[in-house]
């Protein structure tokens, strides 16, 4: 396998040394340099073109956000942006994935040792997540109106000392109601989407083109808390339905979709005829927080049969088994079709087990939403 090369561009020599010497302790990725600005970088590039760039925003001479726009339009190539926390950096993040990276990752803001010890996996797993997309696909969702959006990529690093890949069992028991009896005294239909890697141009495609009459509609999409609030917002100004960041003991209802918000699982739950969420903390699920596994986990328990799952482009295996566990319970489910992921890892994991019960494009994927509203 040939080694991943990576550009790291950021003005702070603190974050350069941090995000170099976090990417070389994985024999996979090699940095070709660690620039403090954008024309440095071009200089670099011009001799050897990197396969991942590692991008901060705010930079003097040249602004980040300018620099991401030129290689999109010269040579499109996976971009991870570095970000703060801070609102402003959130902002100017989600207009830097707009135009087309790929990912975001949280600037460090800790000493270096704690650092490595609590963030590099996520570094990691980012700059692998965005080796393998299709940038093209971005580009090309980009052009025709749908845009990228700050995303919690899937933590896929080896060999590092790490907390081991639990199950949604850490927070969810299995079985339960199901597909029993008492499932069936409602008809209210509930979707259950779960995406990660170019996920967020995938949600906004399929929820855009959805009337303001639909399903309820639960979603997990993995990203860094502070985030998913700004990227429910900004959906909710696109799309005929509402849209919005869950709260603990939010209802389900028709006509609402509700993303779980990042560093927190949702699970769906019932009282009678009535579905709310439950926001929760918890550990990582899968490596995630929110996890996929764990809402579909939650949604085969509570809705059975009245769910439909989706499981859409992502890099890793976060929802294959809870997208299986909704068809034990009786419940119809999708899984994007190959053709169209940025990255075919989810759902080609949900294919695999027997998980999808239907694999459509992406662009199909609204109607199938629409046909189970009608029931």
């Amino acid at each position: 396998m040939s080694l991943i090369k990576v550009m790291i561009v950021d003005d702070s020599a603190v974050v350069r040394q941090v995000v170099k010497q976090t990417l070389e302790t994985d024999p996979s990725i090699k940095v070709l340099g660690a620039a403090s600005d954008p024309l440095f970088a071009m200089e670099h590039m011009k001799r050897e073109w990197p396969d991942v760039i590692v991008l901060d925003i705010e930079m003097p001479r040249m602004d980040g956000l300018t620099f991401l726009k030129k290689i999109m339009a010269e040579r499109p190539t996976p971009v991870v942006i570095c970000s703060s926390l801070a609102e402003k950096g959130a902002e100017a993040s989600m207009n830097a994935l707009a135009a087309g990276a790929v990912g975001i990752i949280t600037k460090p803001k800790m000493g270096l040792k704690q650092f490595l010890e609590d963030a590099s996996s996520d570094l990691l797993g980012a700059v692998k997540a965005a080796s393998r997309a299709n940038v093209r696909k971005i580009i090309t969702s980009t052009a025709s109106g749908t845009s990228s959006h700050a995303e919690r990529i899937a933590n896929v690093a080896k060999g590092l000392n790490i907390a081991p890949k639990l199950s949604a069992d850490a927070v969810i028991s299995a079985g339960g109601l199901g597909s029993g009896a008492s499932m069936v005294k409602t008809t209210d239909k509930i979707i259950a989407i779960g995406t990660s890697t170019g996920g967020t141009q995938a949600l906004e495609a399929v929820l855009t083109k959805l009337p303001a009459v639909c399903p309820g509609i639960v979603i997990v999409q993995h990203m860094p808390e502070k985030f998913t609030a700004m990227f429910a917002e900004r959906l909710n100004g696109l799309c005929q339905i509402e849209v919005r960041e869950a709260k603990h003991g939010d209802r389900v209802i028709p006509g609402r979709a509700l993303i779980a918000p990042g560093g927190k699982h949702m699970m769906l739950t019932r009282s009678g005829a009535q579905y709310t969420v439950e926001v929760v903390d918890g550990p990582l699920v899968n490596r995630h927080r929110p996890s996929v596994d764990v809402l579909f986990r939650s949604c085969a328990k509570f809705a059975g049969r009245n769910a439909l799952g989706i499981i859409m482009t992502g890099m890793g295996d976060d929802g294959a088994r809870g997208l299986k566990e909704m068809v034990d319970a009786g419940a119809d489910t999708v899984a994007e079709d190959e053709s169209t992921c940025v990255v075919f890892g989810m759902p080609k994991e949900a294919i695999k087990l027997g998980a999808a019960r239907t694999v459509l494009p992406l662009n199909r994927i609204p109607e199938a939403i629409v046909a189970a509203g009608r029931g």
